[in-house]
C-alpha cells in the first residue's frame, strides 16, 4: 500500500476516536525499519487500546497488513507495526515521559505538515 494513503487512513482512525497530538515523522532518512512513525495520546487505557483497535481494522479493512500489535494488556502504550509505519498509541504521561518526537528529532515544522498531508480530504 501506498505510504502516503496508509497515513491517511491511519490518521483518520485515530481522529475517529478523538486521537490527540496526532503526529507523524518521517523517519526514511533517519533508519531503513520503517518510514513513519506516527504517535498519539490517548485519556485513558481504554481510548488507547480503541484507538490502537480501530487503526488495526480501519488498515485492515483497506487491505494493508499487520505486522504485530503490543501493549494491548496494559493500555498505557500499544504499537502497531505496519511495517513501513509504526504506530504509537500513549497516555499523556508515557507519552511526555519516553518523548518519541525528540528521539527522532523531526522539527515541529516537519510533523505538522506530515499531519496535514495525512489527513483526509
Amino acid at each position: 500500500m501506498d505510504i502516503r494513503k496508509l497515513q491517511k487512513i491511519i490518521v483518520s482512525a485515530l481522529e475517529d476516536i478523538k486521537g490527540k497530538d496526532i503526529e507523524v515523522i518521517n523517519t526514511s532518512k533517519l533508519t531503513s525499519m520503517f518510514d513513519r512513525i506516527v504517535i498519539a495520546t490517548g485519556d485513558s487505557n481504554r481510548q488507547v487500546k480503541s484507538l490502537a483497535q480501530n487503526v488495526v481494522e480501519k488498515v485492515k479493512e483497506a487491505g494493508g497488513e499487520i505486522v504485530s500489535t503490543e501493549g494491548e494488556d496494559g493500555g498505557e502504550w500499544v504499537l502497531v507495526d505496519l511495517g513501513d509505519v509504526v504506530v504509537h498509541v500513549m497516555q499523556a504521561n508515557v507519552r511526555a515521559y519516553y518523548n518519541l518526537e525528540e528521539l527522532w528529532s523531526a522539527t515541529p515544522a516537519q510533523r505538522r505538515k506530515a499531519v496535514e498531508q495525512a489527513r483526509p480530504e
